[in-house]
């Protein structure tokens, strides 16, 4: 490394301040303020890393959206490689990409608005582990004599980091959560209810509430609650919530790749078994809606009995495959009358039949028909008698966040969809809409798009947005994630379409629709993005 001054040099020459700063103190403070970068950075990946459920890769994936997200981040971006590039020539560069971690990307809080990092055992053991990657990046540093370099790298390379954390840890919170995984195993095993066990790409958490609904008034059922559908999450609604003398337990149980819905049938086996839908979701990580279904398909493994939303030729097939084993399959559907179980609409309601015949009316426009069918199949295979059904279906819940319709403060009518995230839902929730809307009025459209769907994703938002803006009157565009695709969709749309507005931010889009519409108006919104989406 050289030295802070050279013989013979003058120290008063701009040649000689560049080389103090090169080495010695200048190129250890300069080392220091890129170490001081890591800090916010940190707080920034480890909170994304938290709200996408510690999946090692997430932080990096986040960190590649964001800096792709406008063109200050662009900007931002190569000034940083540039700058570290340089720091290995001239260490003052360092300066930019420290500055880079610092502060950007732009948009991504360090605290959050609405997904706050909250520190938890699990965080603060990824924190710690986080922390000593971090210093072995600055240790090797000094080792090779670049501690400036080194340090804006490694501020840089904070979501990587944060990714081999959470890969480094994985294996010890699955050893740490297993005790609770076998507290439950003996208290299922203790309490013996009925075990129902619901997964789908969509559908899981509405017909899950269906189902307790429907045998809530003759058996005492629990049902996991909001979306604890992991093994930890189910481990701890077994562990917390299932009392002595329960004699349902209904479990949603979701997956982000093969063998996860396998692992949680051997502690918790099905005795009903149900698929509401397989669909473009989560294909970021299985890749095809094929992986989809065969990983969904675990759940019927060990179940005796199945249940299956047939109008999906993929389930249809599998319901026959199932049927040939020799077990009991329940077929529902919302077109085929003559299913076990068919939920068709009609009017602003629709009919429910089994085996064709008619059993009562069901829920509104708010429920989607087959998981309703789905609900209605394991309810009768348990033994709930028809005229309780026919009672029960009158006043079937609306599931919260999933087209649910108040009336908001300025007098318009609201369609809260927020917790939807499918092209399926999407369009239901779009018909729902222009079906309630009063004649005459606004109807306001207010969607970031869809996420995790692929090669899919841009292509399914712009049809979205295109079929928004030929029956809506505004379509609000919020955040930059899918802005393209939802833009490009609308502008296609041609002239006489909706108008579009295009904000920030989810606050932002509430603010514009109440000072823009009241009654006589209606408002969709169209699912919602935490805040670590750009």
């Amino acid at each position: 490394m050289a030295s802070a001054t050279l013989v013979g040099r003058d120290p008063t020459r701009p040649d000689a301040v560049i080389t103090a700063v090169q080495g010695g103190a200048g190129s250890w403070a300069v080392a220091g303020l890129c170490l001081a970068a890591t800090g916010p950075a940190a707080a920034r990946w480890l909170r994304v890393a938290q709200r996408e459920h510690y999946l090692a890769g997430s932080a990096t994936r986040f960190a590649a959206r964001w800096w792709r997200s406008g063109a200050c981040a662009g900007v931002m971006a190569v000034a940083a490689c540039a700058g570290l590039v340089a720091a290995f020539w001239w260490v003052p560069a360092a300066v930019v990409p420290g500055a880079a971690a610092a502060l950007g990307p732009p948009g991504l809080a360090v605290r959050g608005r609405t997904s706050p990092l909250a520190w938890t055992r699990r965080l603060r053991t990824l924190s710690g582990v986080w922390l000593v990657l971090a210093l072995v990046v600055a240790f090797v540093g000094v080792l090779v004599g670049q501690p400036a370099p080194m340090a804006a790298a490694g501020a840089l390379l904070v979501p990587a980091t944060v990714d081999l954390a959470c890969a480094a840890t994985a294996p010890i919170e699955r050893r740490l959560a297993a005790r609770f995984v076998a507290r439950a195993a003996l208290r299922l095993r203790r309490v013996a209810p009925t075990v129902v066990a619901i997964t789908g790409s969509f559908g899981k958490t509405s017909t899950k509430s269906y189902v307790a609904h429907l045998m809530g008034a003759s058996r005492a059922v629990v049902a996991s609650p909001a979306s604890f559908n992991n093994r930890a999450g189910l481990a701890r609604a077994v562990n917390e919530h299932l009392a002595d003398g329960t004699e349902i337990f209904v479990a949603e149980m979701g997956t982000y790749g093969p063998g996860e819905i396998a692992e949680l049938c051997s502690w918790l086996p099905p005795d009903v078994a149900v698929i509401t839908a397989v669909g473009p979701v989560h294909l970021e990580r299985f890749g095809s809606e094929d992986l989809v279904l065969r990983a969904k398909q675990e759940i019927f493994e060990r179940a005796p009995v199945a249940v299956l939303a047939v109008d999906d030729d993929r389930l249809a097939q599998l319901a026959d495959r199932i049927a040939a084993e020799g077990r009991r399959v329940w077929r529902c559907s919302a077109v085929d009358l003559a299913a076990d179980v068919s939920v068709v609409p009609d009017g602003g309601g629709s009919t429910v039949r089994i085996g064709g015949a008619p059993l009562a009316r069901g829920a509104g426009g708010h429920a989607q028909p087959t998981n309703v069918a789905c609900a209605v199949a394991v309810a009768l295979h348990l033994g709930i008698e028809r005229a309780v059904l026919a009672e029960r279906l009158a006043t079937l819940p609306a599931v919260a966040h999933r087209l649910e319709v108040t009336r908001g403060s300025s007098g318009a009518l609201v369609l809260d969809d927020t917790y939807n995230s499918n092209p399926a839902g999407a369009r239901a929730g779009l018909a729902r809409l222009v079906g309630v809307a009063p004649p005459g009025g606004r109807t306001v459209v207010v969607t970031p798009g869809m996420v995790e769907l692929g090669r899919r994703q841009v292509p399914e938002n712009a049809a979205f947005a295109g079929a928004a803006a030929q029956q809506v009157s505004h379509l609000v565009v919020v955040g930059r994630t899918n802005r393209r695709a939802l833009l490009r969709g609308a502008r296609r749309a041609g002239p006489g379409s909706a108008e579009i507005v295009v904000v920030p931010t989810r606050q932002d889009a509430v603010s514009w629709v109440r000072r823009n519409v009241g009654p006589g108006d209606a408002v969709l919104y169209e699912n919602d993005l935490p805040d670590h989406y750009p």
